[in-house]
């Protein structure tokens, strides 16, 4: 269900104009406006959730497929030899807008962005107390 005061709703259901890349009845693929890379792209899904915790199953296990086929095209079309898929959820995260998106990132030689993590060392005292937490 679209949310009619969430502009990525009314991106994803074509009632404001874009550079669409790739539409089906559940999803809508758009170039980032703020691209980091050329061909930066959006998966939107036409109904509306907030971030991944609000994602339907169904939604969520339709996500992938597209954007596997947009990658391909992507690579195919743009010549890209890597490619990021970026999903943030929460502004502590980097999310601005709040509707479920995932972001493909074509990544190309020298292209200046940097979108990695720097690795940590913990102890194994730390591991034990995080697989604690999860059991």
């Amino acid at each position: 269900m679209k949310q009619d005061n969430c502009i990525f709703c009314k991106l994803a259901n074509g009632e404001i104009p874009t550079r669409t890349v790739y539409e089906d009845e559940d999803f809508r693929a758009i170039l980032d406006l703020g691209p980091a890379t050329p061909g930066h792209t959006l998966i939107l899904p036409k109904d509306h959730a907030a971030n991944l915790f609000e994602l339907s199953d169904e939604t969520a296990a339709k996500v992938l497929p597209v954007a596997k086929k947009v990658a391909a095209l992507l690579r195919d079309r743009l010549g890209c030899p890597g490619l990021n898929l970026v999903q943030n959820n929460g502004e502590l995260a980097g999310q601005t807008v709040m509707h479920f998106h995932l972001h493909l990132i074509p990544r190309y030689e020298n292209d200046g962005q940097s979108i990695l993590w720097k690795p940590t060392e913990p102890a194994a005292e730390e591991f034990d107390e995080v697989m604690a937490k999860l059991k």
